[in-house]
C-alpha cells in the first residue's frame, strides 16, 4: 500500500470534512500518498483526482458539506463505467480507496471490490439508516438542527395557540423524526416505518386541549406524506387551524457537532489502518464507544429499523 484515494458520494453530511481530514493526515502519517477524487464516482470515471497534503485539509474540521464535492453517477452503475474508474485508479498507481457515503455509495464500493480493488467505507448520511453502526456521520448534527428549529417554532406556536407540523427528511427512515421529536418534546411523531393513526393523533390533541393546552408540535418524516396533506387531514378531523414548516436541506448544512467530528475522525483513521492491513469490502462503524467493522454486503442488505422503544417512549411522554 503506497497510494490511497478517497471520495465522498451521495448526499452531503456535516462531518464529512472531518473524515476527509482524518483520512488524509493518517495516510500521510503512515508515509502514504493520498489523492482526493472530486465529485464522487463521477469524478472517478472522469479521472478528476489531485494529490493532497497536510495543508489540503487545514481548517476544515468545523465546516459542513464536503470539500471534495459530491454527485450522482448513472455511468458508474454500468460495468463499463466501473471499469473506466478502475483504470483511472490504476493509472495513478493507487492501491486503495476510501468511500464516504451511504448505502448507495457502498453498493458502488462493493462493485469495485468485486473487480479486485481494495475499498473501505465510512458511513456518512444524516438519515442514520446504515445497518450495523449506531451513528452515521452527520446524523447528530441534523437532529440538533431540527431540535433548534422545534424550539423556535414552539415559541410561535405558544404565542398564537396553534398546531404546527414540522416536516423533516427521511424518505424511508424515521430516525431524524424520531430522535428530534423525542428531544424536542413533540406531541406526535410520524415515521415511514409505522402507519400513521390519525385518530390517535387527534385524540392526543383533544386531551391536551382538555387540560388547557392550546399549542402542539407534530413531526412528520417526508416519507410518510407531505406535511401539508397531513395538516389537511388533521384540520378535517379536529376543525383547528394548523401551520406547516418544511425544513428541507437546512438539515444537511451547518457546522458539525462535536460528536460528528469525533466519530468522523476516528472512522477516517480506522479506514486507512484497515487498508494498510490489506483489508477490503468493509465499512467502519461505531457501537457505544467502540469502533467496529462489517462487510458492505451486510451493511446494505440488512435494514436498520428505528428504535421502537424510543418511539413508544415518545408516545408515553406526550400524553
Amino acid at each position: 500500500m503506497r497510494k490511497v484515494a478517497l471520495l465522498t458520494s451521495g448526499g452531503d453530511a456535516p462531518g464529512m470534512n472531518a473524515a476527509i481530514r482524518a483520512v488524509v493526515r493518517t495516510a500521510i502519517y503512515h508515509n502514504l500518498e493520498v489523492y482526493g477524487v472530486m465529485r464522487g464516482y463521477a469524478g472517478l470515471i472522469e479521472g478528476v483526482m489531485h494529490k493532497m497534503d497536510l495543508g489540503s485539509v487545514a481548517d476544515i474540521i468545523q465546516r459542513g458539506g464536503t470539500i471534495l464535492h459530491t454527485a450522482r453517477s448513472q455511468e458508474f452503475m454500468t460495468l463499463e463505467g466501473r471499469q473506466k474508474a478502475l483504470d483511472n485508479l490504476k493509472n495513478l498507481g493507487i492501491d486503495g480507496l476510501v468511500v464516504i457515503g451511504g448505502d448507495g455509495s457502498f453498493r458502488g464500493a462493493s462493485e469495485l471490490h468485486k473487480l479486485g480493488f481494495s475499498v473501505i467505507g465510512i458511513p456518512g448520511t444524516i438519515d442514520n439508516d446504515i445497518h450495523g453502526t449506531e451513528f452515521s456521520i452527520g446524523f447528530d448534527t441534523a437532529i440538533n438542527t431540527v431540535v433548534d428549529a422545534i424550539n423556535r417554532i414552539r415559541d410561535t406556536a405558544t404565542s398564537h395557540e396553534r398546531i404546527f407540523l414540522v416536516e423533516v427528511m427521511g424518505r424511508s427512515s424515521g430516525w431524524i423524526a424520531l430522535e428530534s421529536g423525542l428531544a424536542g418534546g413533540a406531541e406526535s411523531i410520524l415515521v415511514p416505518e409505522i402507519e400513521p393513526d390519525y385518530n390517535e393523533i387527534v385524540d392526543r390533541l383533544k386531551r391536551g386541549m382538555g387540560r388547557g393546552k392550546r399549542h402542539s408540535i407534530i413531526i412528520v418524516a417526508e416519507g410518510v406524506d407531505s406535511a401539508y396533506n397531513v395538516s389537511k387531514e388533521i384540520e378535517k378531523r379536529i376543525g383547528l387551524d394548523t401551520r406547516v414548516t418544511v425544513l428541507g436541506h437546512i438539515q444537511r448544512g451547518g457546522s458539525p457537532t462535536a460528536l460528528d467530528r469525533v466519530i468522523a475522525s476516528r472512522m477516517g483513521a480506522l479506514a486507512v489502518e484497515l487498508l494498510l492491513q490489506g483489508k477490503s469490502n468493509l465499512m467502519t462503524g461505531i457501537v457505544g464507544t467502540e469502533l467496529i467493522t462489517l462487510s458492505f454486503d451486510e451493511a446494505v442488505n440488512k435494514k436498520k429499523t428505528i428504535d421502537i422503544n424510543a418511539y413508544n417512549l415518545a408516545g408515553i411522554l406526550s400524553i
